[in-house]
């Protein structure tokens, strides 16, 4: 549901915010303003304000600021929509009409949703009947005692094969309804529908609401072809979009500040691999999510920083459980903010989190859970172990890795501090020799000689080019992208236009491997020189291997980027500008791309091609965007290439 600016003003209007959060904030009047204890921290003296002239709150322990609708949602962990639905019901504010459409969905999704509740119903009360013996006894091994069923919605499927159809087609369901919530499964020789759960424990999938949307089941016959088996997509449930356990963990961190045990403390939120890992996660009191065999998704993810800015990814001990942690990582990487991030928690003795509850209690499980590492450092260790490190060449290859991971990151802030960290890092792995030599400015000293050595004083090279310089003749034969073309070219013509983004270039170059070893040469000019101009540029090229005609080649490929590329017609600051536009475009394109060759591969494991087809839309949308005139060609200076 949509909600225009009249309607939400509206609502505000009628409410004053010191009575709505003054219902579970306790607030007395200073002068204006209302004051009280932040109900997101735990504090003696308070510093949590209200202000109802502004229509705001302001807690200065936590940082968070807001109006009403946002103090429910920071409160009470409720989406944009509930807390608007909240607060227009206590407002007496009729909610506007949706499409009729629309509307017509949502009520089957409402009939769907009533026989998914009459199913989960069912498959509790036949947990407890005789048929269940074996899947009770398993449950009572696995140290989840039947005090604990009712809390999880605990159910089993029996071995017949239509048994749940039978009951709901006699409380008056039609097969075809309950084949789209996915209960039954359809045969494609047209034969009649059956039940997709048989002999299983079953786990209630729910919404951030608490709304069934799906199941997953367990089997109980070692033999099974699936172990754990889930429910299908459908128009109520999308794997990448749901999270196992979300309502339960919502309760668990909304109770948070009253428990927490140490001013300013923060419960976290784990993410672990199983049914039986988040379920006991809470009955340690730990809010805990599993994102049901798939890969962890941007929706996901997104939907977890709305809980809380950095959960803990905790995956098994195991190798498998290493792998799932840095294929997350890596789909994590690009999509990281100021205030957003991850946390890493390997169990210990490649244990998953449900064997250490019953084999050390709830203590031991949420110590080694608070034993995290951050994001950036277990990124950094994930690459320093992948291969030995003991010549110079992978050396420097560790170092080129860490470069490129910490450019993925779209928030150039946040990408630049990523690269100091990952790089100090790096350093530290040999403090001795850090200790004796300044590397940047002894590099470029080196260099500088170098090319001295190879110039003439009128600029005109006197010897070979080098091996590198060739390579980067032949590739430059083969025409690069041409918006990639366009940026090399201008920062040829102008090489301080790439001084914002010098850190970017050296380790991600102009978007197109083709161009690499150039991009490499203008850092280098860069970091050696101050003010050259086009002319001297070009002499430093050809003096480096990248002679006129190359050059020519280049210029050729920039045409082509047409009105992708207004910087090529743009003068001074402007043009600037929009070369660092179009430049922050293209690194966002390639890292999409290869988010989409990640989705890809994934896609042959998880069967879920949902965040698929979100990155290839997201993909295809910037595409668009780049190839169309994105800047204002009303204020440029020429339509002309200039030279």
């Amino acid at each position: 549901m949509r909600f225009d600016e009249r309607f939400l003003d509206e609502i505000k209007s009628r409410l004053r915010p010191s009575d709505v959060i003054g219902k579970t904030v306790k607030l007395r009047r200073q002068g204006r303003e209302y004051v009280g204890l932040s109900p997101f921290t735990k504090e003696k003296t308070p510093s949590f304000y209200v202000n109802d002239d502004k229509g705001q709150f302001f807690d200065f322990s936590s940082g968070k600021t807001g109006d009403i609708i946002a103090f429910l949602q920071e409160s009470e962990r409720l989406t944009f929509v509930e807390a608007v639905e909240r607060l227009a019901a206590e407002a007496g504010v009729a909610l506007p009409a949706v499409d009729p459409r629309a509307a017509e969905q949502e009520k089957v999704r409402q009939s769907l949703g009533e026989w998914l509740e009459t199913a989960a119903q069912w498959f509790e009360a036949e947990l407890r009947r005789p048929v269940a013996r074996e899947a009770r006894a398993y449950l009572e091994k696995r140290g989840l005692p039947e005090k604990d069923w009712a809390r999880f919605r605990l159910g089993f499927s029996p071995p017949g094969r239509t048994a749940l159809k039978d009951y709901l087609i006699a409380k008056g369901a039609r097969p075809a309804e309950l084949v789209e919530t996915g209960l039954l499964i359809a045969p494609e020789d047209g034969g009649a529908p059956y039940d997709r759960f048989r002999d299983r424990i079953i786990f209630p999938i729910a919404d951030a609401r608490g709304r069934v949307v799906s199941f997953g089941g367990r089997a109980m016959d070692p033999q099974a072809r699936a172990k754990y088996l889930n429910g299908p997509e459908t128009s109520i449930f999308h794997k990448g979009h749901h999270l196992y356990g979300l309502a339960e963990a919502r309760k668990l961190i909304a109770a948070a500040p009253s428990s927490a045990s140490a001013p300013g403390e923060i419960l976290p939120l784990a993410v672990v691999e199983g049914y039986m890992d988040a379920i006991a996660c809470h009955r340690a009191g730990i809010p805990a999510v599993a994102p049901m065999g798939t890969a962890l998704g941007e929706d996901q993810m997104e939907i977890l920083w709305r809980h809380h800015p950095e959960p803990t990814l905790s995956f098994d001990g195991d190798r498998a459980g290493r792998q799932a942690a840095f294929r997350t990582m890596d789909r994590a990487l690009p999509l990281l903010k100021p205030g957003k991030s991850f946390q890493f928690a390997i169990v210990e003795g490649a244990k998953d989190p449900d064997e250490v509850l019953r084999e050390q209690g709830p203590a031991a499980l949420r110590s080694q859970l608070a034993n995290s590492t951050p994001f950036a450092e277990a990124l950094f260790n994930r690459e320093r172990d992948a291969e030995p490190y003991d010549t110079p060449e992978r050396k420097t290859a560790l170092k080129t890795r860490l470069r490129k991971l910490a450019a993925t990151i779209a928030d150039g802030d946040l990408a630049q501090a990523y690269k100091e960290d990952l790089l100090g890092r790096f350093e530290q792995l040999w403090p001795t020799r850090e200790a004796v030599y300044t590397v940047g400015a002894a590099a470029r000293a080196m260099s500088r000689a170098r090319w001295d050595k190879r110039r003439n004083p009128n600029g005109v090279s006197d010897g070979p080019a080098t091996s590198q310089a060739k390579d980067a003749s032949r590739r430059l034969r083969v025409s690069p992208r041409p918006l990639a073309a366009a940026l090399a070219y201008a920062a040829v013509r102008d090489p301080g236009v790439i001084d914002e983004k010098i850190e970017l270039v050296g380790a991600r170059g102009f978007g197109d491997e083709k161009l690499d070893s150039l991009a490499q040469e203008l850092v280098r000019l860069r970091y050696e020189t101050e003010g050259m101009e086009f002319d001297a540029a070009i002499r430093e090229l050809d003096a480096r291997g990248f002679g006129p005609a190359n050059l020519a080649v280049l210029e050729q490929d920039a045409r082509r980027a047409g009105v992708s590329a207004p910087f090529l017609q743009a003068t001074g600051e402007r043009a600037r500008d929009l070369w660092r536009q179009a430049f922050d475009l293209l690194m966002q394109l390639e890292a999409l791309e290869r988010a989409v060759e990640a989705a890809a591969r994934d896609l042959d494991r998880d069967h879920d091609s949902s965040t698929l087809i979100s990155l290839k839309t997201e993909r295809d949308l910037l595409r668009k965007l780049i190839a169309s005139d994105w800047s204002h060609p009303e204020e440029l200076a020429s339509p002309v290439l200039p030279h």
